[in-house]
């Protein structure tokens, strides 16, 4: 196990627009404001389509970790996660997961990492950045190439 203490930096409610890239608007909002890591204690949000981390596939090695996706449609969500900051590529290693349950099929449940939404109506978000230590997130060979995150120092040392 690994644990750091933190020290919080702003905390921010953030709302998605209707029809907006969920990634590319948490990137583009990080970005405007400076924040390289920190924690999304809770989202909610309506999306219009949503791709999750799964298969429906037999897997070779069940604890390898999946690299394939399920695409879902209408569904509402409930999630979180953490940011993490790669200086080598200045950008922003958002780690999410969240519970989705499809609109038509009496809110049937899926619970997966998140690789990518579009934002239906809204999502709302609250959003602590963290002012230190660092939060990095590099993989690791040795266990399937997986990024973990790493707590860096603490500003100024």
């Amino acid at each position: 196990m690994q644990a750091a203490e933190v020290t919080p930096g702003r905390t921010f409610a953030v709302r998605f627009d209707h029809g907006e890239d969920f990634y590319t608007s948490l990137t583009d909002f990080c970005r405007s404001h400076d924040i390289r890591q920190g924690f999304i204690p809770m989202f909610i949000a309506g999306f219009r389509d949503v791709e999750l981390v799964g298969t429906c596939e037999r897997l070779e090695d069940p604890e390898a970790p999946v690299w394939r996706s399920v695409n879902l449609e209408y569904v509402e969500a409930l999630g979180g996660g953490t940011l993490a900051y790669d200086d080598a590529t200045n950008e922003i290693l958002p780690h999410i997961h969240t519970s989705v349950g499809l609109k038509s099929r009496s809110a049937t449940g899926y619970t997966s990492h998140l690789l990518g939404a579009t934002v239906q109506f809204l999502t709302e978000m609250y959003l602590v950045e963290v002012a230190a230590p660092t939060f990095s997130r590099p993989r690791q060979p040795d266990l399937y190439d997986v990024p973990l995150l790493r707590f860096g120092p603490k500003a100024g040392g």
